[in-house]
């Protein structure tokens, strides 16, 4: 018998587990594989209702009783930067952009595990080996680059971003950056250089992930103008942050059978 691949997308949900972000909350992920000659499509078309990549995974949160993780982007022509992030800018200035294809090596492992050790060492990368590592930056079946920050008189690599090209803007997958260099504000500095970066492709957003009220570590996120957050089905402007709340409710989110059903996928019928 003759096997294919399944025409259209196939769904599933993953185990509960500790959450992350907010103590004593249980997370669960609705998610599905990314793969095939359609892979792009569906990775800008579930971009834009509040999936993220993982490698070849594409992922939302759909815990049971929580909706505090929302999809957060800047709208780059509403995006002006406050007083505090060109003293960033400025503080950076000596600092060199690269961007190159999505490949792994020993300077980025060597950051990126500093990182984890210093910030997030009981975190779920903890224990991510060389291996791992390399295939969260070169396991992408899309348009993605690494782009990596150096000194400029040192060549120093002080931060790192794997990043996706998408239809309608850069997606900041993850990054890492020196611990030591607090006051470069370097987790800042690389989502403002990305805004930048966007301005000049004429893409219209960033795509920064999920942003939680209530998480200190997902606090930041919430400084940058121009934010929105997908709530509701739809994209809308961040208004005042304080208005968000993380509290847990037993009807926050549709079941998981009418999540997928309102799903839009991308038309991959072949074009004449």
């Amino acid at each position: 018998m003759r096997h294919t691949l399944p025409l259209a997308p196939q769904f599933y949900v993953t185990a509960p587990q500790p959450c992350p972000y907010l103590d004593g909350r249980m997370e669960r992920k609705l998610f599905t594989a990314l793969q095939g000659e359609n892979a792009e499509k569906l990775n800008d078309s579930l971009s834009q209702q509040g999936f993220r990549r993982s490698q070849n995974v594409l992922y939302r949160p759909s815990c049971a009783e929580c909706s505090a993780c929302l999809s957060a982007r800047i709208d780059v022509s509403a995006f002006a930067p406050t007083k505090s992030q060109r003293r960033t800018l400025n503080r950076n200035a000596d600092i060199d952009r690269r961007a190159t294809s999505p490949w792994a090596t020993e300077d980025q492992y060597a950051l990126f595990r500093a990182y984890l050790d210093s910030r997030h060492a009981d975190g779920g990368m903890a224990d991510m080996d060389v291996f791992e590592f390399a295939a969260m930056i070169e396991e992408t079946p899309i348009r993605s680059r690494v782009v990596e920050y150096t000194r400029k008189e040192t060549k120093e690599l002080i931060g790192v971003s794997l990043t996706d090209v998408l239809t309608d803007g850069l997606s900041m997958v993850y990054s890492f950056y020196a611990p030591d260099m607090t006051k470069r504000s370097l987790g800042t500095h690389m989502i403002l250089d990305h805004v930048r970066i966007a301005q000049e492709a004429n893409l219209p957003y960033v795509y920064l992930g999920y942003w939680v009220p209530g998480s200190q570590k997902m606090d930041y996120k919430s400084k940058f103008s121009g934010l929105e957050v997908y709530l509701g089905g739809r994209w809308q402007k961040m208004a005042d942050p304080e208005n968000f709340h993380p509290d847990t409710h037993p009807l926050s989110n549709d079941p998981i059978a009418e999540q997928v059903a309102n799903i839009s996928l991308p038309d991959t019928r072949p074009t004449r």
